[in-house]
């Protein structure tokens, strides 16, 4: 991957970042494989005119906003509270493994960064901004709170509390989707929910507690998103 600003990223959460977009890709290109076979299926069996009306409904079936992902996990590390904060407010955050990792690109400017994505063998891309700020509590916890936009557009939010505990750090981190997703989404979700563990592993995190059903990864929601 190219070197972006000097930016140090960890080669083992790289390698798993690496695993998981292969992995990704191949699960994407299935499922477009799968929607076209659909339709030249139907073309061959009925007609052209059945096989137009099968591809608009495949069409607006994958991409009709409707999944709207959120969830909690807790993590506990060795290193101290100090050294959790500034990795949630930096460059690369332990929980933006899999844009980081995958980014042709990191621009980085005081408590904002930007991570240039491509696919489609370079012919489109996208700019995920992250946008961070932290705030210490009175009862001594820190809290970090991210906020991601792609291309500008309102994305997702992580809200990240850390304190100490006993002799190691103690992090909870929510997060919830700014936006709904379409069905195309779903090879993303399901290959980031395999790898997810291991790359925070490889970043010196260990996961405690993460409800299986990540409160709705899959949840399909009729209600504003409007905050």
């Amino acid at each position: 991957m190219p070197s972006s600003q000097e930016i140090t990223r960890p080669d083992p959460a790289l390698a798993v970042a690496e695993q998981y977009l292969r992995r990704e890709r191949l699960l994407s290109t299935l499922m477009v494989i799968l929607v076209l076979s659909t339709l030249f299926g139907t073309f061959l069996v009925a007609s052209l005119l059945p096989a137009v009306i099968v591809g608009a409904v495949l069409l607006v079936a994958i991409r009709v906003p409707l999944i709207q992902p959120d969830g909690t996990a807790s993590l506990r590390t060795d290193d101290d509270v100090e050294t959790v904060i500034e990795s949630f407010t930096g460059p690369v955050p332990p929980v933006l493994v899999f844009q980081w990792g995958i980014a042709d690109e990191i621009i980085s400017k005081e408590s904002t960064v930007t991570y240039r994505i491509s696919y489609l063998f370079g012919l489109r891309s996208t700019e995920i901004t992250v946008h961070s700020r932290t705030i210490t509590t009175q009862n001594r916890e820190s809290q970090v709170e991210l906020e991601v936009t792609a291309n500008e557009q309102p994305w997702s939010t992580y809200t990240v509390t850390i304190h100490q505990q006993s002799d190691q750090t103690a992090i909870t981190y929510d997060y919830t989707a700014d936006r709904r997703f379409g069905v195309r989404r779903v090879p993303q979700r399901i290959i980031a929910k395999r790898y997810r563990n291991k790359a925070l592993s490889e970043q010196g995190y260990t996961v405690v507690e993460r409800p299986e059903d990540d409160n709705g990864i899959w949840k399909c929601c009729f209600t504003s998103t409007e905050k």
